[in-house]
């Protein structure tokens, strides 16, 4: 028979190719598939959400930074009066919130205030009025972040929710908790522990979540890599059930709100750490929540600080006050050029429009306040993180919104520095907004200190007085 000279074909080493390509293949399509249903696993969305938001983030610049601040600076008006107020101190203060409340029902309105130095929630009372008087409620809470003043038992009497953080700085540790203090009717406080030992605690809100006619609790776990948004259903005499909606790190608020107007209570969530996200988590009436996202800056290090929802446009629905100011991060903590104050304006079916208002290192605690009287929201803005070793840097401004939504910024004051927390209320009853700030002095410079500190309207700006 003639021989065949044609070329022989190892057929089991093309097999082994096709394997081999088959192998890489899935390696190359299936690693990234299993790393977004990670992340929509972890953040509560679809796959195409978390793909359409890897996309927009490496694509484009980031929304703020390189952009020159063109905000226009007006006069320093000295309408506000700082007076200190609550105990004297010999130690840098660590003031991580304070509220402003009427909490004994007197008619005055006092300070409720979260103290990371003594490790306490305290009580500033007003009374007799224009007499401000410090008393601790509940000692024994390590790194107390937030507080809310609410008849959470129904009682006619207020409660204190208390979030923990358990330790101010960074820390994996299962430290956080969530604490109400009861009232029992003659402002002496019973210490009930929601539940303990999960990641660090930096708010809690109530609210009727699954429409059964009490309240249940909203979450922020900060935590530092493992993190957690959670709502607690109550279940009545002083029991709950946890629900988790989200797996990332860096909770800073939850606020409960019904921010679609469809008659529930909607839970809005910021998350700072690398993500830098705003969530919506949507209720369907019956504490059932579907997950969605608001914003996500493309700067990983944003440095987001805190929310506010009011209806800043006053066109009938709710928007979202942020600011981006946090540098705890940093050794030593230090301020950002693209940290600043922004809103989201709510343009319906749950999108919204990002307006960067004003550079402000550092920027914390934006709060919206008709101050002049003229029909429109201005806001009042602190700061922890700017640059205190220049003597005008400023830890509190005023931006006045002159109409159409643009707004002149006012600075207030430059002392005290390192102001975290601010809360507006009329303390006095004369019909002009107060305001009440605390201090977090946890890093140097230590020459300009406060703690407690009212800033009285005397009426300047209106001409009422």
């Amino acid at each position: 028979m003639p021989k065949d000279n044609r070329p022989h074909v190892n057929h089991k080493k093309g097999l082994k190719t096709l394997i081999l390509l088959v192998i890489v293949l899935i390696l190359i399509v299936g690693i990234p598939f299993l790393l977004v249903s990670y992340q929509a696993k972890q953040k509560g969305m679809s796959r195409n959400e978390v793909i359409k938001r890897i996309v927009n983030r490496t694509g484009s610049k980031d929304n703020v930074s390189g952009k020159s601040d063109n905000t226009p600076v007006g006069a320093k008006i000295d309408f506000l009066n700082p007076i200190p107020v609550g105990q004297t101190f010999e130690e840098p203060p660590l003031i991580s919130n304070v509220q402003a409340a009427d909490l004994d029902g007197d008619g005055l309105m006092d300070i409720i205030v979260c103290d990371c130095k003594s490790n306490s929630v305290n009580w500033i009372r007003q009374f007799p009025a224009g007499v401000y008087t410090e008393t601790v409620i509940a000692d024994g809470l390590n790194a107390p972040a937030h507080v809310q003043v609410i008849d959470f038992d129904k009682d006619g009497d207020n409660d204190i929710l208390v979030a923990v953080l358990g330790l101010i700085f960074p820390s994996n540790d299962k430290i956080g908790s969530v604490v109400i203090l009861e009232n029992d009717g003659k402002n002496h406080f019973t210490k009930h522990v929601v539940v303990d030992k999960i990641a660090r605690v930096s708010d809690v809100r109530a609210g009727d979540l699954d429409g059964d006619g009490d309240l249940d609790l909203a979450v922020a776990q900060f935590g530092y890599d493992d993190g957690e948004t959670r709502w607690i259903e109550n279940l009545g005499n002083w029991q709950f059930k946890s629900h988790i909606l989200q797996n990332l790190s860096g909770p800073i608020n939850v606020i409960i709100d019904d921010i679609d107007k469809d008659g529930d209570l909607d839970i809005i969530s910021l998350v700072s750490q690398e993500w830098e996200e705003i969530y919506g988590f949507i209720n369907d009436g019956k504490g059932n929540f579907t997950s969605k996202l608001i914003y996500g800056s493309n700067n990983e290090d944003f440095g987001s600080s805190g929310i506010y929802i009011c209806d800043l446009d006053k066109d009938g629905d709710d928007d979202i006050l942020y600011t981006n100011g946090d540098a705890f991060d940093y050794i030593p903590p230090q301020g950002r050029p693209w940290h600043g104050i922004q809103w989201l304006e709510n343009k319906g079916n749950f999108n919204f429009e990002f307006h960067r208002i004003c550079t402000f290192i550092g920027a914390y605690n934006a709060r919206p306040v008709d101050i002049d009287n003229d029909g429109d929201l201005d806001i009042f803005c602190v700061s922890a993180f700017n640059l205190w070793d220049k003597p005008e840097s400023q830890s509190f401004i005023w931006l006045e919104n002159v109409g159409n939504m643009q707004f002149v910024l006012h600075n207030i004051a430059s002392s005290p520095t390192h102001i975290l927390t601010l809360e507006s209320a009329d303390f006095n009853n004369d019909g002009l907004m107060d305001f009440v700030t605390g201090d977090m002095h946890a890093y140097p410079p230590y020459d300009r200190m406060g703690r407690i500190t009212l800033w009285m309207n005397n009426g300047k700006l209106t001409g009422k007085k």
